[in-house]
């Protein structure tokens, strides 16, 4: 019997509560309102996380969340205020960590992501609905940033003008993975598309066991998954960090990400896929960059901040880090290689 409801995790998008069970020895659960000003598509993006969850744990029972139907069979329950509902069920014996402390800690994080990856190598990604149109498009984004440029809404552009002159630079090597996608050299697949650690559950032992958080899982390419990994842990530096020379790039954290993550992939991949990862990490960066620069732009209507210039400083820092893994590309080659 369920007897007490609490707060879980720290989340900014979803509100979620752990469901605690009289009888310690049966399940519990956990039950998230899901945010639909975001999600906007929920009955697509719950079909999504349905069909994901049942092939992935048919190859791999626990290697990602079960997910609890209502009684009426549905994915997910819509309350009378248009609330949206789901649950799925609580693993007590996994715990997440928010920041990877150790190249061990990457390793397991990127193999549960790989794990992930692999599993999902034979369903067909075309049948998976978009759940955030447009989430890694690099020239939708680009768009994006030239209008906020042109129509300088808020009066921005002036104090912004380095970004925005850095962004423009690099869009031909930027566009590239987008490119060869369109052009078929490099395939279609089921994507995470937020590979940061957190969202992978470890054992007591620091094995990845579970990948969770499955909103943005849709068609893309494998770099959005490598790069956002990459981009998230071969820094210790913070995702707005203000002062740029703390930006620097561990080669050993790099290396246990591409490790880990190619320990389960290397054997799916094909060798464009593998020609093109040196430049995830910098792409998803760069993604991220020109997102909180336009967002700065626009008047900051999109990210929450919690002080005046915080999405002009994040874009600074996401930018620095795309500049830096792009001065490192033959090193991440050749780690490449060797992994």
């Amino acid at each position: 019997m369920i007897t007490t409801a609490k707060p879980f995790g720290n989340g900014h998008i979803n509100d979620t509560f752990r469901l605690f069970n009289k009888d310690q020895s049966k399940p519990e659960y956990l039950l998230q309102r899901i945010n639909h000003l975001i999600f906007k598509e929920v009955d697509q993006m719950m079909l999504n996380i349905r069909r994901v969850t049942e092939h992935v744990n048919s190859r791999l029972p626990g290697s990602t969340l079960e997910l609890i139907g209502t009684c009426a069979g549905a994915n997910y329950h819509k309350d009378n205020d248009g609330n949206y509902w789901r649950i799925y069920r609580f693993r007590k014996e996994l715990q997440s960590i928010d920041i990877a402390e150790t190249p061990a800690q990457i390793y397991e994080g990127a193999r549960a992501f790989g794990r992930f990856l692999s599993h999902l190598a034979d369903f067909p990604a075309h049948t998976l609905h978009p759940t955030i149109p447009h989430f890694h498009d690099v020239v939708f984004r680009l768009q994006q940033l030239k209008k906020a440029v042109k129509e300088d809404k808020v009066g921005r552009v002036k104090e912004a003008l380095p970004a925005i002159e850095y962004s423009l630079q690099i869009t031909e090597i930027m566009e590239r993975i987008q490119k060869a996608g369109e052009r078929g050299e490099i395939p279609l697949r089921v994507t995470h598309n937020d590979t940061k650690f957190n969202n992978v559950l470890l054992d007591e032992a620091g094995i990845g066991r579970c990948v969770i958080d499955l909103e943005t899982v849709m068609p893309g390419y494998v770099h959005y998954d490598f790069g956002d990994g990459v981009r998230t842990t071969v820094t210790m530096a913070e995702e707005d960090e203000a002062d740029l020379q703390k930006i620097t790039i561990d080669l050993e954290r790099f290396t246990a990400f591409a490790q880990g993550f190619l320990e389960e992939t290397r054997d799916i991949l094909s060798p464009a896929e593998l020609q093109y990862l040196p430049l995830a990490g910098p792409l998803l960066s760069y993604l991220m960059g020109i997102r909180f620069l336009t967002d700065f732009l626009q008047g900051d209507s999109y990210y929450k901040t919690y002080f005046e210039g915080q999405n002009l400083q994040r874009a600074y820092a996401q930018l620095e880090l795309t500049k830096n893994l792009l001065a490192q590309q033959e090193a991440l080659q050749n780690i490449l290689r060797k992994a």
